[in-house]
């Protein structure tokens, strides 16, 4: 079982609501960082193939990066501001202390599997990263002239003295820490020396194998320029080496309603985006204090910022091992994606009835086909699509551009301000504004996050709609990797919703009045909330009453508040919560009838299934929008409905039903905020949901 994410409980609230006390909400950033600890728990489960464990164990690393990098780096911003607690009633500085112990506990964690577990049971498997202890007189002679003819011509090391303050170091970068002792050529006095290692410098290093006597052998980056920094400082004596990373805040602030024009503001805020202030620092586990309060001063960091690594401080980059081995029986194996019929008609197909998509275990060819087909068609006179992650050399921005050179007219709404996207999004803004295509911003204030995508044909004397709704990007790489469904259907209400949308979009249109489509920030919440309150009168009434819903993060209080009087009614309510959840289940006369667990498997699960019994007409959305205060009130969002009773049941089935029978690959969330795993009941079968759809929907 994993430790509690923050205390059992907290000060109560001085509200009079008992619903709003303080010791019913976790803390978000808190639960988010205990999400880890479970995606660690698939590198360390050996009923998972060898370099996907690796993989589980480097993405835990880097999610643990984004995590200081945005949510650490918003509370130091609040702690700065005085911000007042949330929910939870806990205050910044107390989050960042608590934040501090448990990323502790996760790193230790995090090196122990590395070290103790996945790198001896690699070399077992014939896949060697070597470190410098285990170097033999052949591999340090072929390591030694790499450092010298590959290494070295790049390196610009720098004494630290009057004349040469403390460099610039880049976000997440790496670094090696010298200490001199003699003097230099000038007469100057050897004391610390900073060696930065270039971008264009490869992390993992491969060895030949007539050197290494080995296929698969590696050496980290940082291994070898520790070894040979000496040959840096000639004449001078390295009495010690210790590489350090930094991690500094990467949100960037762009008041929308002071600039001009916020595609030249991003420009000019990621120029500088690598240089923000720092919030955690990383430094070889044997580096003398001094140093370190040495290098904490520099970044203005609290003595709760720095984490001794017992290894490389940047592990996530052994990932590049799972690339480079071609070992298929040390990894998943592989599945054909189920191709939907009638993709070489799809206009003729989807007129005769909806089309339901679930990702990735069904292809996305089907999405890619319809803009291609709807590229070439002379019978198509528009297209309008959102990009919130395209992705690199996306086959659906050059189908886009094509459209608007065949004449079609083409609108894209990007949203620059997709996170850690903004400079691919601004270089894809330019190309389709290149070609013709009209491309707007969305609404300033508000992320434009809802996937949909519409295009207008001509058929007969009549213009008749398509529409593509999803709950994940147009991304194709992410469609192998992330659980999501995508609607495509020609009904025309969902069509004449989906055009007011985008009119408001790229307008100055009214808030709008929708038929099918609940729509942040102004339906969705309230949609929610009134099929809640729904519900729990059916549960008063003395009627069956049941809530299901899949998403990835749940704090936003108003909703927590009603499933809690939900549960108090009498609601039978599951939730399927991949990361952070901030209720508290199982509380007696409160939680009690809220179950929630989470997913952790082979995918990403990303889709978002909101299902509310109804008396036995039961409502189902798929969704864009976690219920997160930022999705439901300050981002534009689509929940669509699935309205083909055989899809919606599709929906349930795969979506909610399956991943409540899941004993494999949940965790449970209890009432101390702790994730306990879900085993199998005694004489029970093994039941893993993405294993089913692959074995089901992929043959």
């Amino acid at each position: 079982m994993q430790r509690s994410a923050m205390n059992a409980m907290t000060e109560p609230s001085l509200d009079t609501d008992p619903l709003r006390d303080a010791s019913l909400y976790f803390n978000r950033e808190l639960s988010q960082l205990d999400f880890n600890f479970r995606v660690l728990a698939q590198a360390q489960d050996p009923q998972v193939p060898l370099l996907e464990r690796l993989k589980y164990l480097c993405i835990s690393c880097t999610n643990l990066d984004e995590f200081f990098e945005i949510r650490a780096g918003t509370l130091r911003h609040a702690q700065d501001l005085g911000l007042a607690p949330g929910p939870d009633g806990l205050a910044p500085q107390t989050v960042l202390s608590r934040i501090h112990d448990r990323a502790a506990e996760l790193v230790k964690a995090q090196y122990e599997c590395w070290n103790d577990v996945l790198r001896p049971a690699l070399q077992e498997n014939g896949v060697r990263v070597l470190g410098r202890n285990s170097w033999n007189a052949r591999q340090t002679r072929w390591l030694r002239a790499y450092f010298r003819d590959e290494i070295m011509p790049v390196l610009s090391p720098l004494g630290l003295d009057p004349a040469h303050p403390f460099p610039k170091i880049l976000n997440k970068s790496l670094n090696i820490v010298v200490v001199l002792k003699g003097k230099d050529a000038f007469g100057r006095a050897g004391n610390l020396a900073i060696v930065r290692a270039p971008r264009s410098l490869p992390r993992i290093i491969q060895m030949p194998e007539n050197v290494s006597g080995g296929q698969h052998d590696f050496v980290f980056l940082s291994s070898v320029l520790s070894a040979f920094v000496d040959e840096l400082f000639p004449g001078m004596e390295v009495k010690g080496a210790y590489q350090f990373r930094v991690t500094r805040n990467s949100e960037l602030l762009v008041d929308e309603e002071e600039v001009d024009n916020i595609a030249l503001a991003l420009r000019d805020e990621l120029v500088g985006r690598g240089y923000l202030r720092a919030v955690r620092l990383e430094i070889a586990e044997q580096c003398p204090k001094p140093i370190v309060r040495t290098l904490l001063e520099n970044f203005d960091l609290p003595e709760n910022a720095v984490y001794r690594i017992n290894g490389p401080v940047n592990l996530n980059r052994v990932i590049q091992v799972y690339d480079l081995v071609q070992r298929p029986e040390l990894k998943f194996p592989p599945y054909q994606q189920r191709v939907a019929p009638g993709v070489e008609t799809i206009f003729d197909t989807v007129a005769d009835g909806d089309m339901l998509l679930h990702h990735p275990f069904d292809s996305f060819a089907p999405v890619l086909e319809l803009i291609r087909q709807a590229a070439e068609d002379p019978n198509v006179l528009a297209i309008k699509q959102t990009l919130y992650r395209a992705g690199k050399d996306s086959p659906i921005v050059e189908q886009l551009i094509q459209a608007a050179r065949n004449g079609k007219d083409v609108t894209v709404v990007v949203e620059l301000r997709a996170r850690f996207d903004e400079e691919a999004n601004l270089g894809l803004a330019d190309r389709l504004q290149e070609a013709g295509v009209q491309v707007v911003y969305g609404v300033v204030g508000y992320k434009t996050h809802a996937k949909m995508l519409l295009i207008v044909r001509r058929e007969g004397r009549k213009l008749k709609r398509y529409v593509h709704l999803g709950t994940g990007n147009y991304h194709s790489g992410t469609a192998r990797a992330y659980t999501d469904f995508g609607l495509i259907t020609a009904d025309p209400d969902i069509g004449n919703d989906v055009h007011l949308i985008f009119q408001q979009l790229s307008g100055l249109a009214p808030s709008l009045k929708l038929k099918c489509l609940l729509q942040s920030p102004f339906t969705l919440h309230a949609g929610v909330l009134k099929r809640i309150d729904r519900e729990t009168k059916h549960a008063k009434a003395g009627k069956p009453a049941r809530i299901v819903a899949k998403m990835n993060a749940l704090n936003e209080p108003q909703v927590i508040r009603a499933l809690y009087q939900a549960s108090q009614a009498g609601v039978q309510i599951d939730l399927i919560v991949r990361g952070a959840c901030t209720l508290r289940p199982g509380v007696d006369g409160v939680s009690d009838n809220i179950r929630v667990r989470s997913i952790v498997g082979r995918f990403l699960e990303h889709h978002r299934v909101y299902w509310f019994a109804n008396d036995g007409a039961p409502d189902l959305f798929c969704s864009s929008a976690d219920w997160l205060e930022r999705n439901l009130l300050r981002r534009v969002e689509t929940g669509f409905p699935i309205l083909d009773s055989d899809l919606r049941g599709r929906v349930y089935e795969e979506a909610l039903a399956n991943y409540l029978a899941d004993n494999l690959n949940a965790w449970a969330l209890q009432a101390d905020g702790s994730y306990q795993r879900v085993l199998p009941a005694d004489g029970a079968m093994p039941h893993s949901a993405q294993a089913t759809l692959l074995a089901k929907l992929c043959g």
